[in-house]
């Protein structure tokens, strides 16, 4: 899709599956599995969409998936599978080489775990020459998390990025590219952000796991992973009506069926209207 100058592409990372209950917090089962139903082992699907994104002579890649530095344990617990994000890249003719900036939207393995890979006995960054943006406030708890949180957290997927002195700390709202915004929205995380891209009199927004799904769209539908959710309540209320209301383009990070949508509010509620994105 094109935004004026500003060009963008969603990627399909793969899928992991987690659990229904934690997705959805103190919504019951029997409300939420009726949007998206769960396996054996009371896990739903979820995609790791990615954007690919050209502006202002930049290469840009946002969020890089689980990557595939997992043991068979893990792999299991998770359910991992799908297609590589390289593969994606090189599928739009694009090398890991040639990105020249990752933003993270916060350090949660599902959002960050292809940043690195495993490069004999080493973990290198995946994309060598490029610059990745993550918020300070995100990376100085990733490195210190607490026992709540901890299971999002692995240091093999962002550490090697600061020992090579790739990542670029921001504390607060930033631009990074024409039409390329990033802006600081607490609640998942004290500091996720999300991206709004915008160009030729348009817009879109990327929710990150602000609202993960289209699922997610009600503004009681938190996420049990969310360690602020009365700060995530109040910033829903507020994005999905300034998306609606302005008539941005909606990306979801995690929505296995619609990444790419708009709002409609229809009899008190939000809709999601599927829109194609290549």
């Amino acid at each position: 899709m094109r935004l004026g100058d500003l060009e963008f592409h969603i990627l399909n990372a793969g899928h992991v599956w987690l659990d229904g209950g934690a997705m959805f917090g103190v919504i019951p089962k029997p409300m939420w599995e009726k949007k998206s139903t769960p396996d054996a082992r009371n896990r739903i699907q979820l995609a790791m969409n990615c954007l690919l994104i050209r502006a202002g002579g930049k290469t840009i890649l946002v969020e890089t998936g689980a990557g595939d530095k997992w043991s068979p344990k893990l792999r299991d617990v998770y359910a991992m599978e799908g297609p590589t994000l390289d593969r994606q890249l090189r599928e739009r003719g694009v090398q890991n080489h040639e990105i020249d900036i990752v933003i993270n939207t916060h350090l949660h393995f599902d959002h960050c775990g292809g940043n690195t890979r495993i490069e004999g006995d080493k973990i290198v960054p995946s994309y060598p020459h490029a610059r990745y943006v993550v918020q300070r406030g995100e990376y100085d708890h990733a490195m210190k998390p607490t026992e709540r949180d901890r299971a999002s957290y692995f240091t093999d997927n962002y550490a090697p990025i600061h020992e090579a002195g790739k990542f670029s700390l921001l504390e607060g709202d930033r631009a990074i590219a024409p039409g390329v915004e990033l802006i600081r929205v607490p609640g998942h995380t004290a500091n996720m952000q999300c991206v709004k891209l915008h160009g030729g009199g348009k817009a879109a927004f990327f929710f990150a796991d602000l609202i993960p799904t289209t699922a997610h769209l009600a503004a009681a539908w938190i996420m049990g992973f969310d360690l602020y959710p009365m700060t995530t309540l109040e910033n829903k209320k507020k994005w999905v009506a300034e998306v609606a209301r302005e008539g941005w383009l909606a990306l979801f990070g995690h929505d296995p069926h619609v990444a790419a949508a708009y709002l409609r509010e229809r009899d008190g509620r939000w809709d999601a209207e599927p829109a194609r994105v290549d």
